[in-house]
């Protein structure tokens, strides 16, 4: 997303454009003047750590057919390899030379040093190739290594952004890192500097904050911990190539809807939608993923004047554009009703490399005929592979090309956690604290007599993690029993991790009973009008992407009758919501006596108690304006009517 290879990596990798032609003229007549004597030593400058990456990369691009630089250009999933017969699938690399390969979000892990033997069986037969160029492995890293059973899952950014803990944030970068590096993979799709302006959106989570201010903060922080201070990546063992998305505009469709269109003025495309990108290619991001969506009618991944135009001609971008999954299917209405228009099309905008991700065999036909017929001109073919190859020289790919299991043990490990469960506390916002301003409830009592914990929420370690954990679309219950896993022989275990219920149990006096409804009753709070108080935890059911557009922004059934049958029956409540975005819930506001939200909080549930019950202060506040009813949306900080529940950047401390 943001990266340069130039003359070095340390040196000024982020220069002027009359600084390249330069350079590239340098190399030019150095190739030609010093090549015969070169090549009778037998010295490939490729090869060569100590040459300057970009001289290494035009070399390396002049030796290079056009299937090996039409390879580069392409990225297939992982289960291409895991589930072709083993006679073949080496042609993936062998014959069909492909540069890059990604894990699904479905392509769930269980055991790191088994992926990492694969991920080097794959690299080594990259590297078997005539002229041996590494292999890129990329997999969607968003809140923490998400797909691996028992890594560390922090926060979804949302809730990083009601943190506004930049230092905290780069942490985060660090440790995900850390535990996909130990996984043999050396990207993520990460981060995602959206700017959600609409709740309705079924991606709104994985947005740091309306706030352009607020995102762009947040991406620099993690940019920091995911690559390191360097442009592209500081240190190859423990650091990775990111990948800002989806540029641009995705945060802002139409009625939130997911892959729709963004209709954008200049001040708001470039004063709220692109500042994050901005501050992302500043900073040297190693790659951007288009969006779906459309900006003012035009199909992002054809978009030429936003991609080619304006991020790497004005910009100075120097790393590579990918592609979302099927992207260029979807420049067509029906996707795919014309593929070698969609393949045209992309390529021509700017697209570098295309993440396919399966019929990869059609795709390097269409366009080796495109190439060859002149619709696509061979500059744009050297441009695109030579943006990959900066990114592979710069990264350490080709000194250190086969991953190590050094960092297994970093794995998931408690010091991570800790970490994860700072970053649950800091990101609660207490919005409510007793229904008059002299009956405080939180920080609770812990040696009371008996409590009650409702609410299905509060035991269910998928619901507390969200979409995008070791599933697409997240999981119910403790990752056990997938069934989608199970049909494909995908692995499943219990991950790691505190639920609610679990860190209240551990928290409160020995002596305090505590019972748990799952989904009350009428009956529930006579049975247990004996409790000192209910915590009452509700939500929303994991979504990812367009499986979350949502237009009315209700709480998940049960959860309104679980306040009813609590908090509206006399029941004194602390009511917790589990959520990627604010949901209605001024209906219930009369009769809770205290309202949290946890946002989607992943694994380390101990943050929650450690605010609910004072062992820490409440901090965090609200990276989103929380609405009265949909009526309202979009609402954002700023607009001209702009009458909240509860505005943007609120939240009571204790």
């Amino acid at each position: 997303m943001i990266k340069r290879g130039y003359p070095s990596m340390a040196a000024t990798i982020y220069g002027v454009r009359s600084f390249f032609l330069l350079a590239a003229i340098v190399i030019l007549l150095s190739g030609r003047s010093g090549g015969a004597t070169a090549a009778t030593r037998g010295y490939i400058k490729y090869k060569d750590p100590k040459a300057a990456v970009e001289e290494r990369v035009e070399d390396l691009l002049t030796r290079m057919t056009l299937p090996e630089k039409l390879g580069q250009m392409c990225q297939v999933d992982r289960f291409n390899f895991s589930f072709y017969p083993p006679a073949t699938r080496h042609e993936i690399f062998t014959k069909y030379l492909i540069g890059s390969v990604l894990s699904n979000p479905y392509d769930t892990g269980a055991n790191p040093s088994k992926r990492v033997v694969e991920a080097n069986t794959m690299q080594k037969l990259s590297l078997s190739t005539r002229l041996g160029i590494p292999l890129l492995y990329a997999i969607d890293a968003v809140h923490g290594h998400n797909t691996f059973i028992n890594a560390t899952i922090f926060p979804h950014n949302v809730g990083l952004g009601a943190t506004r803990d930049p230092d905290l944030v780069k942490k985060i970068g660090a440790i995900t890192a850390l535990e996909v590096r130990a996984t043999g993979i050396a990207q993520a799709f990460a981060p995602c500097v959206a700017v959600c302006r609409d709740p309705r959106w079924g991606r709104c989570y994985e947005s740091y904050s309306e706030d352009p201010k607020v995102v762009t903060m947040m991406t620099e922080s993690i940019m920091k911990g995911l690559q390191g201070n360097a442009p592209y990546v500081a240190d190859f063992k423990t650091k990775l190539a990111g990948c800002a998305k989806h540029f641009v505009g995705d945060g802002g469709t139409v009625g939130g809807i997911n892959e729709n269109n963004t209709v954008a003025d200049n001040a708001t495309l470039f004063g709220i939608h692109m500042p994050p990108f901005e501050i992302a290619v500043k900073k040297g991001i190693a790659s951007i993923m288009a969006s779906y969506s459309s900006l003012n009618g035009v199909k992002m991944h054809a978009n030429r004047a936003m991609i080619t135009d304006y991020l790497k001609n004005t910009l100075k971008f120097q790393g590579f554009v990918i592609s979302d999954w099927l992207g260029i299917d979807r420049i067509t209405t029906p996707p795919r009703a014309n593929y070698t228009y969609s393949i045209e099309a992309s390529i021509n905008a700017g697209i570098d490399m295309v993440m396919v991700p399966f019929q990869y065999i059609e795709f390097l036909e269409g366009l080796t005929k495109l190439v060859n017929g002149g619709y696509i001109p061979m500059s744009r073919i050297d441009d695109a592979v030579r943006r990959v190859l900066r990114v592979k020289f710069s990264i350490g790919l080709f000194e250190n090309p086969l991953a190590e299991e050094t960092l297994v043990a970093e794995f998931g490990s408690e010091a991570h956690r800790e970490v994860a469960r700072e970053a649950v506390r800091k990101s609660m916002v207490l919005l409510k604290n007793g229904k008059t301003n002299v009956d405080k409830v939180i920080p609770l009592q812990r040696n009371v007599k008996k409590i009650v914990v409702a609410g299905a929420h509060a035991n269910n370690m998928g619901w507390q993690c969200g979409g995008f954990t070791l599933t697409w679309q997240g999981f119910n219950g403790t990752g056990e029993n997938i069934g989608r896993n199970k049909a494909m022989q995908l692995p499943t275990g219990k991950t790691r991790g505190t639920t609610i219920l679990e860190a209240i149990m551990k928290t409160v006096d020995h002596t305090t009973e505590v019972v748990y409804v799952e989904e009350p009753n009428q009956d529930t709070s006579k049975l247990h009008a004996d409790a000192a108080y209910t915590i009452v935890v509700v939500g929303e059911a994991p979504y990812a992407e367009t499986q979350g557009d949502s237009t009315t922004l209700s709480i998940a059934a049960p959860g309104p009758d679980t306040i009813r049958h609590t908090c509206g029956s006399g029941m004194k409540c602390i009511v917790v919501l589990v959520t990627g975005r604010p949901l209605v819930i001024e209906p219930y506001l009369d009769t809770i006596d205290a309202l949290v939200v946890a946002w989607l909080p992943g694994t380390e549930g101990q943050g929650i108690t450690d605010v609910l019950f004072g062992d820490h202060p409440f901090t965090g506040t609200l990276p989103r304006t929380w609405m009265k009813s949909v009526t309202q949306l979009p609402m954002n900080v700023g607009d001209k009517n702009y009458d909240p529940l509860f505005p943007f950047g609120y939240g009571i401390k204790t």
